[in-house]
């Protein structure tokens, strides 16, 4: 049987981080972070990351890695997580990974392709087509790439003629040669919260993110320059939006609130498509503890505990 790694995943505010903790505690063990934006220094109350009591109680890896100014691809999660999850093995303890970046997620649990660096300059000449003439472009140069686009996601379109191009390789050439899953056996937990709870709840992680200070700390990072990653951080591109005086501040807010309950439905919609993955249904537990009773519970029946 193949080394475990527990993944606890599901949308914002279901309650990865309390669950996880309370995991961890019990195993003995370290948490990883799968939240694209919590790897971003200074970009701490927008990004809800654990608190300094929670960093203090159970070691964390992958959040605050790299600048707000930088860019932090899937391929860069997979690299630098690897020897932390290989570490944890040879300690003999299993690695818990707590959060909502669907992608870091199946990075790990089936590869990725990562592709050469981004090239700018190419992505503006080729952004000045059509998505017609950029969808029979790829179909010429990688038809099994191009029959697995949307043609009209403009953004991926460029992305796999951007690849096409510089490498001189087909995508799906480099893919096929690139993408490995790591060997362990994933052990994956959904936490889902009824619409009617969950948005709520949203709402008010909002306001008092705003009560704790994020207009302040989107305006001290947008004077230092955030990456394009970065910019599009739910709280912060409507808040950068609201200081170019495009919104009015109360607007802005209105926009995070509306922004970050499509996000929920957009990370049910993306796990649910995750294959083996166990949903526990933790609507009316109002604590980390009366929820991971309930994940407990499935990880018993599991064998895992």
């Amino acid at each position: 049987m193949n080394e475990r790694v527990i993944m606890i995943v599901g949308p914002t505010c279901a309650g990865k981080t309390g669950v996880s903790i309370e995991l961890a505690r019990e195993l003995g063990t370290e948490i990883i972070s799968a939240d694209s934006m919590q790897i971003y220094r200074d970009m701490d109350i927008g990004t809800e990351k654990p608190t300094q009591e929670q960093l203090a109680a159970v070691p964390h890896h992958m959040i605050d890695v790299v600048e707000p100014a930088e860019d932090f691809s899937a391929g860069e999660y997979l690299r630098t997580v690897s020897p932390i999850i290989k570490r944890l093995h040879d300690e003999g303890r299993v690695p818990v990974m707590a959060g909502g970046t669907g992608l870091y997620v199946r990075a790990l649990t089936e590869g990725i392709f990562d592709g050469p660096d981004a090239d700018w300059d190419l992505r503006a000449k080729l952004m000045e087509d059509s998505p017609e003439a950029l969808y029979k472009k790829l179909a010429e140069l990688d038809p099994e790439t191009a029959r697995e686009q949307d043609p009209s996601n403009v953004r991926r379109l460029v992305r796999a003629l951007e690849v096409c191009i510089n490498s001189g390789k087909k995508m799906s050439q480099l893919r096929e040669e690139s993408t490995k899953p790591l060997p362990y056996e994933f052990i994956k937990v959904g936490l889902y919260r009824d619409r009617e709870e969950l948005y709520p709840m949203i709402e008010e992680r909002v306001d008092e993110m705003m009560e704790r200070g994020l207009l302040e700390e989107v305006r001290g990072l947008a004077r230092r320059g955030l990456s394009r990653t970065a910019l599009q951080a739910i709280g912060y591109k409507e808040l950068i939006a609201h200081l170019k005086g495009e919104y009015k501040l109360e607007e802005a807010v209105e926009l995070i609130k509306r922004n970050t309950r499509r996000f929920a439905k957009r990370q049910y919609t993306w796990f649910r498509r995750e294959e083996g993955l166990k949903w526990v249904d933790v609507t009316g537990s109002g604590t980390a503890e009366e929820a991971y009773e309930k994940v407990r519970k499935v990880l018993r029946d599991a064998g895992v505990l």
